[in-house]
């Protein structure tokens, strides 16, 4: 009997672990089995495997053929595991050596000709290869641009079965540099470009600046749409470990395109006001894959019209903005993605949704019906809202807003100093720190929290809506260049939450 042995990376959700592939040949009527809770997806390998090595000029053997991957706790799908299996069924038959194989990882998937094909989540299975103290990963030649950001480990591209199995025997390199030519990255459209809404702006200035979630109301063709697609203009650039969690996220989903293999700025997901439950969080058969939460990661999540969504969609937002993960739970187990995105709502005032709010013909109850959709648990988890009006005339005849650049030096210096505050304790944002820290360590003066001591005796505020006040309050704080919120800054972040005014 003959053993061969390689490794590959298996992916469940967004954890990663390294798996053995062993391939054994026996005696027996030939046959080629795949044992180690493989899906059906995995199963069909057998026929890409077989065809790939007698394509690549490999006799395969005549023998009962058993593939295992080890453990077999560890749930598996998909075709990345292609090249791994068909490396430990060579290594079985003496076709290569075996000297380089204890310290790699083989991922791809196989054409019938032998080709290798890209597959997803190359990025997370690389980190995880070097952090199980693996040297080398040898992936399609499509994938060493995603595989070559993770350092300390060494990556091989390879075009076909055949050149990785001539690196094997020492026979030639593998390319380290992918050939595609870079995609210059979508450009974003400029603040300047938005005529008026001094306040609309200013309040995505806040939100920027602290991460905050904010609600948009106002009449069709207002600019509701317009000032989210600027939101991004004005937010700082991802840091390194930043960029790598989202480009994870990005190639586990597939989404990461050519020539762009990191993602160094906020990504801005905007779904369809029709979209369902499972692509908004995240689902599908067998383990469940990132939604558009987790797409959003880092980033933005842009609801437009969600007043038109289903009240069971926008109830499922409520768990991530809570504790910036979401956890589906499956047959096969439950699913973690990271989901720390800034949410961003706009919607009409109305069903009918006239230009001038006199021209209405809903009734009261058919008004607050349209918005009721947004539960008051939901609504009492945004930070900010603002009611958009129709610009004056005057306001169309004024030279050009300020620019995203210039907002964007505000919101930088702001995040620096909520960064510099927070970082002993590993809050990135005020939008990340927790409700006992601002009311026990960070305690404000008496006089500073006044305004809420009003609010909450009036029963204007929840204890839930006085925690997401103090840390809009810290990020006024932080745009000023102030030391500690005063009770001006509580009072703003208290208006901004209840449009009605502060007494």
């Amino acid at each position: 009997m003959s053993l061969g042995r390689c490794h590959s990376v298996c992916l469940n959700a967004f954890e990663a672990g390294v798996i053995e592939v062993q391939a054994s040949l026996s005696q027996g009527l030939p046959g080629f089995s795949l044992s180690g809770n493989v899906d059906s997806s995995l199963r069909e390998a057998r026929d890409r495997v077989r065809a790939a090595i007698s394509n690549s000029g490999v006799k395969f053997p005549e023998k009962k053929v058993t593939v295992n991957l080890a453990p077999a706790q560890m749930p598996k799908s998909g075709s990345g595991h292609d090249l791994a299996l068909a490396v430990s069924i060579l290594a079985a038959t003496d076709a290569v050596p075996t000297a380089k194989l204890d310290g790699t990882i083989f991922l791809g998937e196989l054409a019938l000709d032998g080709r290798l094909r890209p597959v997803r989540g190359v990025l997370p299975a690389v980190i995880e290869a070097r952090n199980a103290g693996f040297a080398r990963a040898v992936v399609p030649i499509e994938s060493v641009g995603e595989a070559t950001l993770v350092r300390d480990i060494e990556v091989g591209g390879a075009h076909s079965l055949s050149e990785v199995s001539s690196w094997l025997r020492g026979e030639c390199v593998l390319d380290t540099v992918c050939e595609i030519r870079a995609v210059p990255a979508d450009p974003v459209a400029d603040m300047a470009d938005v005529i008026g809404q001094s306040e609309a702006r200013h309040v995505l200035e806040i939100a920027a600046a602290g991460a905050h979630h904010v609600m948009m109301t106002g009449p069709p063709g207002i600019g509701k749409t317009m000032l989210a697609r600027r939101l991004p203009g004005i937010l700082p650039p991802l840091e390194e470990e930043e960029s790598l969690e989202v480009t994870a996220l990005h190639s586990i989903a597939g989404r990461l395109r050519p020539g762009q293999p990191l993602i160094t700025s906020p990504p801005f997901v905007a779904p369809h006001h029709s979209t369902s439950t499972t692509a908004l969080i995240g689902g599908g058969t067998g383990i469940a894959r990132p939604g558009a939460v987790s797409l959003a990661h880092r980033g933005i999540l842009f609801l437009d019209e969600c007043a038109e969504m289903g009240p069971k969609v926008l109830d499922s937002l409520r768990q991530p903005l809570e504790e910036g993960e979401v956890r589906i739970s499956r047959r096969d187990g439950v699913a973690t993605y990271p989901a720390r995105f800034q949410l961003l709502l706009a919607a009409n005032p109305c069903a009918c949704a006239p230009v001038h709010d006199v021209d209405c013909v809903c009734s009261a109850v058919v008004r607050r019906r349209y918005l009721g959709k947004l539960s008051g648990p939901l609504m009492d988890r945004v930070d900010l809202r603002v009611q958009m009006e129709p610009p004056g005339n005057a306001a169309l005849m004024m030279a050009a807003e300020e620019s995203s650049s210039d907002i964007r030096a505000r919101v930088t210096a702001a995040r620096s100093a909520a960064i510099e505050r927070w970082r002993e304790h590993g809050w990135r944002t005020n939008s990340e720190v927790p409700g006992s820290a601002l009311r026990q360590q960070f305690r404000l003066s008496p006089k500073a929290l006044r305004p809420v001591d009003v609010c909450v005796r009036e029963g204007r505020v929840t204890t839930r809506g006085v925690d997401r006040a103090l840390r809009v309050a810290w990020t006024l704080n932080d745009l000023r260049g102030g030391d500690v919120p005063t009770e001006t800054d509580v009072a703003q972040a208290l208006l901004y939450r209840d449009r009605g005014g502060f007494r």
